[in-house]
């Protein structure tokens, strides 16, 4: 068994409590160095609280690295018992780094991307110089672990060729953790007449996405149910509840627990949406969202715009309807055809059901795998 710190940028983040419960259920100790925003919840593992954070607030953020890198190094003999450094994101990484080069820390250190930042895209000298940065922190890291081969091919690739090792560690649900077993076959055909259900979860960020899915239920508010869950983005929805207030076919449900309530939520309607323009150019075309391994597990097939890895991956294992350009036009040609026929839905759910366990949930031969990879020597 090895002893990992986790340096987390959030210890109520839904991402890293599956990574640290993939790491326990591979057999290894969590101990995680993270700082929180809002209250800390029931981890399962050792937390080293190192203070709170907020979203955005990127000038705060330095300042919590740096106070980050005072408290972490006061935990020197924890430290140097652990056998693996983990850093999920970049400010993290820094922290990480920097609590190594004070400690003199020699153990593998891992870097995991799950997105790609708006900041470190493009000629700007701003993310010029931010790319800069990654790459020297790069130069520390055993291993860098990616949730989509296109962060390889368009930003690790491009920016820091021959700078780093990649291993690929897709969004899937994790094995053992308390969700229930596949259904055995697909929902029946809804009665006639019955309203079509689309459902929106996890972190609502896109106003480009919210946009499109309340047009649909402006123009069809007899025909569609909209059912939204998760976290909408303050910064991009100041007042999420009020917007859907106008529309009673639109319900929000607020936070969910993931994997307990993934059932019930996914179970709750024919078709996710799985489409992002929050980065719109960038990181929404390359990310590969928890959502459609979430809803391929419970055979809910999904909607998302072409020319996006999300559309090559439901493509590729018949997960979903895809959107050409102009997306609003295309969508309501799709709903129109799925409101007079609903088996192209059947369809999908048979495809999704056929797909083996493991391409929509994560078991411990991966962390098994990418730990092998970060204490490789290099070549």
């Amino acid at each position: 068994m090895s002893r990992i710190a986790f340096f987390g940028h959030n210890v109520n983040d839904a991402a890293v409590r599956r990574r640290a419960i993939a790491f326990q259920r591979a057999g290894h100790e969590v101990i995680g160095f993270m700082p929180r925003r809002g209250p800390t919840g029931e981890t399962g593992w050792q937390i080293i609280d190192l203070g709170a954070t907020q979203d955005n607030a990127y000038g705060q953020r330095i300042i919590s690295i740096l106070k980050g890198i005072r408290t972490a190094s006061g935990y020197r003999d924890l430290l140097r018992s652990c056998d693996m450094f983990y850093a999920r994101n970049l400010d993290m990484l820094a922290l990480a780094v920097g609590v190594c080069r004070r400690l003199k820390l020699t153990a593998p250190l891992v870097y995991e991307c799950l997105d790609v930042h708006h900041r470190l895209v493009g000629d700007r000298i701003g993310a010029r110089a931010l790319r800069r940065f990654e790459g020297v922190l790069l130069k520390r890291c055993a291993l860098v672990v990616i949730s989509s081969p296109r962060f390889e091919t368009e930003h690790f690739a491009r920016h820091h060729a021959d700078g780093y090792r990649s291993f690929l560690v897709e969004n899937r649900m994790i094995e053992g953790d308390a969700f229930p077993d596949r259904p055995i076959g697909p929902a029946p055909d809804p009665a006639a007449g019955t309203p079509l259900r689309i459902g929106w979860f996890g972190n609502l960020r896109c106003r480009t996405s919210l946009d499109l899915l309340l047009s649909l239920a402006r123009r069809y508010p007899d025909e569609i149910m909209l059912y939204l869950r998760g976290y909408p983005a303050p910064g991009v929805f100041p007042d999420f509840e009020a917007e859907l207030a106008p529309y009673p076919n639109v319900t929000f449900g607020g936070r969910y627990r993931a994997p307990q309530d993934l059932a019930k939520i996914y179970g709750a309607v024919d078709l996710v949406w799985a489409g992002d323009w929050y980065e719109a150019g960038a990181n929404s075309l390359w990310l590969l969202p928890n959502r459609i391994y979430e809803g391929g597990y419970f055979a809910t097939p999904a909607l998302a715009p072409s020319g996006t890895q999300t559309a090559r991956w439901l493509s590729d294992h018949g997960g979903g309807l895809l959107l050409d350009e102009p997306v609003g036009a295309a969508l309501d040609t799709e709903i129109v055809l799925l409101l007079a026929d609903r088996t192209i839905l059947q369809q999908h759910r048979h495809q999704l059901l056929s797909l083996p366990r493991d391409t929509f949930v994560e078991g411990p031969e991966t962390t098994a795998a990418m730990i092998a990879a970060a204490q490789k020597p290099p070549a």
